[in-house]
């Protein structure tokens, strides 16, 4: 670490796709602090690279590591230290536990520390997975852990021989205020009347998401609630089964695909309802909270210590009657949902913007230096 400039983080994940986890790195990239840290990125599937430009146009380097399927990202440890030795690495900070594998044994090969971002419950990882991370677990310096759920899940158990500190996702506070004008126009491109209530989720789409669920419940809210639309926005292996799904309950839901206008369309949503079985602390939720969207989730992983039922959301049970019967009730009284939503607001700008989180990062890394 040169003394006279800024340290030299890199960041170390599978893919640069659009999911949660890569986002956080175009945060941390925008907010952080140039006097204190440099921060560069290394990634390894081809495929996945939504992320790659927006993040070399805010002036990062950005490397693929070349490596064949799972295994041979695990293994790729000894061209990983090459790279941390080219590039002066002084620190690394691993994302997703495959990549955190090959990071740990790379850092103990180039004599670098290393820090993982556990950004899901620990258990939820295929048991290979587990085991992997298990094994190379004392390699590494310094555990983050996105909720205090997910922290308690880790092998540490937010304790032992390897530290875990609880660092909430955070998002762009001041990019994501409602804006009428954006959610008018996205439903325009959809053909949703001004008027219609319009129940939304923005994911990818894999099962721990339980977006069959989702559509159940919605099934049963265009019941309860005539002349309700729904939007799933996102993509993923489940597309096809969910638009399915959605045929033989006779159920109208625009699937509009990955959306670059996540403001409008949070925008434009009356509710945003969450049905997952699992999370850590998705970045979607804490950017409709940002956003005064008002939001109805299942009670799971991190979302509660987000959301405070009944003050600035709603939290069920993962079950479609009791989605449902939360989202009605919210429907039918506006007042109620602005007074959710507002809360939700003050929580995000108080506890989970991008900035914060990343000036905790950076005290982070340097308090692991020094030592």
């Amino acid at each position: 670490m040169s003394a006279a400039g800024p340290i030299h983080v890199l960041h170390v994940i599978k893919g640069l796709g659009r999911g949660g986890a890569e986002t956080l790195l175009a945060h941390a990239q925008r907010y952080a602090d140039r006097d204190r840290v440099r921060l560069s990125y290394a990634y390894y599937l081809a495929h996945k690279n939504a992320l790659v430009a927006p993040l070399e146009e805010l002036g990062a380097r950005v490397t693929r590591i070349e490596a064949r399927g799972t295994l041979g990202i695990a293994l790729s440890g000894r061209r990983l230290a090459r790279l941390l030795r080219d590039q002066a690495v002084d620190l690394v900070h691993a994302h997703l536990p495959v990549t955190a594998v090959a990071a740990r044994l790379a850092g103990r090969r180039a004599r670098v520390p290393v820090v993982y971002t556990e950004h899901n419950l620990h258990q939820r990882h295929h048991p290979l997975s587990r085991w992997a991370n298990r094994a190379t677990w004392t390699l590494q310096r310094h555990v983050v852990a996105v909720s205090r759920a997910v922290a308690d899940s880790t092998p540490s158990g937010g304790r032992g021989a390897v530290p875990v500190t609880v660092v909430p996702n955070g998002v762009p506070v001041e990019e994501l205020g409602r804006d009428p004008q954006a959610g008018r126009r996205f439903r325009d491109r959809l053909g949703i009347s001004p008027e219609a209530p319009l129940v939304g989720q923005i994911a990818v789409f894999r099962p721990e998401k339980r977006l069959d669920l989702w559509l159940d419940a919605a099934a049963e809210l265009a019941r309860r609630v005539p002349g309700c639309r729904f939007v799933l926005a996102g993509d993923g292996p489940e597309r096809r089964a969910l638009e399915a799904r959605a045929g033989e309950l006779e159920l109208a839901v625009h699937f509009p695909g990955l959306i670059g206008d996540v403001r409008g369309a949070l925008s434009a949503f009356d509710l945003m309802m969450i049905s997952s079985r699992f999370e850590g602390l998705p970045l979607v939720l804490l950017e409709a909270m940002a956003s005064s969207t008002p939001v109805v989730a299942t009670a799971v992983g991190g979302i509660p210590e987000a959301i405070e039922h009944e003050r600035s959301g709603i939290l069920v049970e993962a079950r479609a009657d009791r989605l449902a019967e939360a989202a009605a009730g919210l429907l039918g009284s506006p007042s109620r949902r602005r007074e959710l939503a507002r809360a939700a607001h003050e929580v995000v700008v108080e506890r989970f913007s991008a900035e914060s989180m990343q000036r905790r990062l950076e005290r982070l890394y340097l308090e692991i230096l020094e030592r």
